[in-house]
């Protein structure tokens, strides 16, 4: 059976995989505090039917509440350790399954296995207090073994915390001119696909939304991570086969163990 991957744009991807439909990081506003969506529509309504949801970090625009409200009655949400007590909003999300995870834990949907795996990225909701709840990945495991990075940097226990899998969504951008630490850009992350070498992999976090009145600013690191990506992992990760989707737009991959 083929799996199935759909770049909504951002992080918000959703994976088709033994008859489970899973959600990452799901957003789905024009506008998030001082950020707009400049390219691509919005993900319709049919982008809001998942068996699981997972949600990598804290921060807004990962973990962003009126985006999980739209989820249906009784889709699972797995989401940081801590969560709920540092996001007051998710608490009120009633009609969800609502369980709080760390790495090393393992959850079973139908017929996957989702391992979280650790990331390095703050954790926090920022701008509010100390508290921090872990930043994660997800290893979702059916007919193939697919690695939702969430937002990360290279660390050096990645390939060993992740372990083989088939199918890389991996960051290679972000929001805005400049990417902190615990990031990846397009070189990084042809470095991640070189330790954890996937048969394909898809760039995810980039082109999407971009601050207000910044169009302007390093538009480059807007438009080009994409296509970047592409070109490093063809000379760096040949043996990887790297589809760059457009937002709304889908791969069917079939995978032999």
């Amino acid at each position: 059976m083929p799996v199935e991957i759909t770049w909504w744009g951002h992080a918000t991807c959703t994976l088709s995989d033994s008859n489970v439909r899973v959600l990452t990081d799901p957003l789905f506003a024009r506008r998030l505090a001082h950020l707009r969506r400049r390219r691509g529509a919005l993900p319709p309504p049919t982008a809001w039917r998942a068996d699981v949801a997972l949600v990598s970090h804290l921060h807004a625009d990962h973990l962003h509440v009126p985006s999980l409200a739209r989820l249906a009655p009784g889709t699972r949400l797995l989401v940081p350790r801590g969560a709920p007590r540092q996001v007051p909003g998710l608490r009120r999300l009633a009609h969800l399954q609502v369980h709080e995870v760390a790495p090393g834990d393992q959850t079973r949907v139908g017929d996957l296995l989702i391992r979280v795996v650790p990331a390095l990225h703050d954790g926090r909701r920022l701008p509010l207090g100390p508290h921090r709840s872990p930043a994660l990945g997800y290893v979702v495991e059916g007919e193939a073994r697919t690695y939702f990075a969430g937002d990360t940097g290279l660390f050096d226990d990645m390939a060993k915390e992740v372990g083989p899998v088939d199918v890389a969504l991996l960051p290679v951008g972000g929001w805005g001119p400049y990417l902190g630490e615990g990031h990846l850009d397009a070189g990084r992350a042809v470095e991640a696909l070189t330790r954890l070498a996937p048969r394909s992999a898809v760039p995810v976090h980039y082109g999407t939304y971009w601050p207000i009145g910044m169009d302007a600013v390093r538009p480059h690191e807007f438009h080009t991570p994409g296509e970047e990506f592409v070109r490093l992992a063809a000379e760096r990760a040949p043996e990887t086969e790297v589809h760059r989707l457009g937002h709304g737009e889908s791969v069917r991959l079939e995978v032999a163990r």
